[in-house]
Order: C-alpha cells, then structure tokens, then sequence
C-alpha cells in the first residue's frame, strides 16, 4: 500500500476499510473481524483473584521521536497503567482515528512499532477499531489502548496507603520522555543524546511485589511528571513527602535541556519510570531487586514520609527547602 493515503472511504465500513485493516492490523496483531476477542475465565483464575482495566488515548506530536513513536507510547503506557495497580497484563485493545490523508505508510509503521512492543512484553492485541475523519480534524492520528490484567492475591496499592516512616523509590532517571519530544519537534537548535524512555514496568513491577508484597503506592510518573504522583500520594494519604534533590537521577543532556528553556525536571513526561512508596524496612530489599532488573538499574531511594501536612518538600543540592506543587498545566502541549 505504499505511496497511498488514507480516505474517507476507509471508515465508511465497506470494502476499503476491511482492506486497510487486513493489510495494517490483522496482518500485525493477528486474529479476525469480530466485534470482540474472548479470553479464558480459567486464565485469569490461576494468576489472581482480581481483574484490573485500564484505557489511556495517545496524542503525541511527533509521531515518531528518538526511542519510540505513538505506537510503542500506547502499548507501554496502558501496560504501565496495568502494571503499577499491581497486575499482571494479559490483553490490550487498539483503536486508531486516522485523518483524511494520513500516508498508509505511517499508519503501517505505527502498527508495526505496537506489534514489536506487544511481542516483548508477551502481551497479545486482541481486539480493536479504526475510525477516519476529515482533514485537519485529527492532527494526524490518535491512538487509544485500553488493557486487561489479573491481580494476585494479597496484593493492594493505592495512592492512599503512605504512612510515615515509608521510603519513596524511584525506579530512574527523569524528564527523559518529555526532552525528547521536545528536541524531535525542532524547535531548538541543539545536539543533544537524548531518547524517550517508554518501556514496560511490569516486569519491574512484579520483582518488586516479589521483595515485599506490601509496596504502598506504585505509580507511572507519565504528565505531570515526578512532581505531580508525589503530590496526588501526599494529597490522598494526608502525609508530608519530603524528597532529596541529590539523590534524583537526572540525565546531563536532559538538565542542560530544561536549564535553558526554565524547565523542571521532576515535571516533565516519563514513559518508562514509576514512584513507589514502601514500608522503610523493606526499603532496601526493593531497592535491590529493583536494580537487579533491566528496567530499574538506576533505581534510587529519593526520600521519606513523615507526619506532617499534606506537602511534597524537596531539599535542594544548595541546602535549602522547597515545596513542590502539583502543576496547574502542561509544561509542553501533545507529549503524550
């Protein structure tokens, strides 16, 4: 199909559409053109007690950038969605709204991007749709994932369970995502090496649970960045976070990024990282398993939780103390 663009006639439901998705998605993710996939009850029964849902809809400007695309954002980021609620994926959706024009070309490499990050998290696609609309109405195209997975036994997060005395890990450095949509868009003329850091956590994840089955809170530090899930688990545990900047691993060609535009790191994207909160304890065994594991060899322990009013506090590398609010907006449009 190459050369070709997408048209209104491939969401009208006729003979152009079913071309478009045998040769772009059926042809990638397998299966047929049901109006839904079935999955074995006894599946989700033998790894758990509790099914876990999650959608998430994608809009990145570009569509490609250094270390991923849309596609491999969508996959990741529901996978991740999934993954800091404690379970285990099984099955993930697409649905794509394509524009009027859109290259066929594109449409093929994005789905291409979603099957190759699907296969190495041994996750399947298993259902999905394709809309089209006029041009100029989509900016191109969007993608929406929505996933399924199954929660073991015994295994409960949430951003309300902090309590004072807990350790609070990160699993890596920062700002990496959101730099480098920023750099791919052109608008700066720098060199830098920088790469979006989307991956699947929930490998991570499950080592972690395996160290201490009682992680507190578990969270993708996506929009809003690092600052903001600190935030939301301060805000719904009614505890004080306080955080050392020192010991927030930063990449230099990210701080150079956002020392120049006035930018924070701790706001900016992440496509691969989380924020845990963990019994102090226990700190150090997740910790350890976190490092052992591929997605978190540059894990931190970036601070404590004490009694105090609901406030994220960060010690500076200067000495000095600062609060953290959650963002009022997004420090950059269409990151993710």
């Amino acid at each position: 199909m190459s050369g070709r663009t997408v048209t209104l006639a491939h969401g009208s439901g006729g003979r152009a559409m079913h071309e478009l998705i045998d040769a772009v998605f059926v042809r990638r993710f397998g299966g047929g053109r049901d109006d839904c996939a079935s999955i074995a009850l006894a599946e989700f029964a033998a790894r758990g007690d509790r099914l876990a849902f999650s959608t998430d809809a994608y809009v990145v400007d570009p569509l490609f950038f250094p270390g991923g695309d849309i596609g491999k954002l969508a996959v990741n980021g529901t996978l991740n969605d999934l993954a800091v609620g404690g379970a285990q994926p099984l099955a993930l959706s697409c649905a794509v709204i394509a524009e009027e024009g859109l290259p066929i070309d594109t449409l093929e490499r994005v789905a291409e991007s979603m099957r190759g990050a699907a296969d190495a998290a041994r996750v399947a696609i298993v259902t999905g749709d394709t809309k089209v609309v006029n041009r100029g109405a989509a900016d191109k195209l969007f993608v929406i994932t929505a996933g399924i997975g199954v929660v073991a036994r015994g295994i409960e997060t949430g951003a309300d369970r902090a309590r004072p005395g807990d350790a609070v890990l990160l699993s890596g450095s920062i700002g990496d995502h959101g730099a480098t949509v920023l750099h791919a868009r052109g608008e700066l003329a720098l060199e830098a090496a920088i790469e979006s850091d989307s991956q699947p956590l929930h490998g991570l994840v499950q080592a972690m649970l395996a160290a201490c089955s009682d992680v507190r809170c578990l969270r993708d530090a996506t929009r809003g960045g690092v600052a903001t899930v600190l935030n939301e688990f301060a805000q719904a545990s009614g505890v004080s976070l306080r955080i050392d900047e020192e010991r927030i691993p930063v990449r230099d060609a990210v701080r150079g990024v956002c020392a120049i535009l006035g930018l924070d790191p701790l706001y900016l994207a992440n496509e691969g990282k989380l924020v845990a909160v963990v019994p102090g304890d226990a700190a150090r065994a997740v910790l350890q398993a976190m490092r052992a594991h591929p997605e978190g060899v540059d894990a931190a322990l970036i601070g404590e939780v004490v009694q105090a009013p609901p406030l994220v506090v960060l010690r500076t590398r200067f000495g000095g103390e600062r609060i953290v609010d959650m963002p009022h907006g997004e420090q950059l449009p269409r990151i993710c």
